[in-house]
């Protein structure tokens, strides 16, 4: 099980991200348009800096649902492959049968 700090910061961080999510995306394309003059894309530019850190998609940390592991995170599930392997091997997920030969 991860530290609860490290869980809770995570998700802290996916408030953060989803509450300046379309700010970000607007001033990212003033950012990237050409046809912005370049005193209008350099406040861009400002204006995204002073975001918050946070507020930063990349900053996320995909980690495991049920034990907050941060490493071998399968995307498809939410699950890490510890817990994957664990909840396939008690027949929790449909489809999934433990391989053996």
């Amino acid at each position: 099980m991860a530290k609860k700090s490290a869980i809770e910061k995570n998700k802290r961080r996916r408030k953060l991200v989803k509450r300046f999510e379309a700010k970000r995306a607007r001033l990212k394309a003033i950012q990237r348009d050409p046809n912005v003059s370049r005193e209008e894309r350099f406040r861009a530019t400002l204006k995204l800096a002073e975001l918050p850190r946070n507020s930063s998609k990349t900053r996320i940390r995909n980690r495991c649902e049920l034990t907050g592991r941060p490493r071998g995170y399968y995307r498809k599930l939410g699950l890490s492959r510890v817990a994957l392997r664990e909840m396939a091997s008690e027949g929790l997920i449909p489809g999934m049968v433990k391989s053996s030969w």
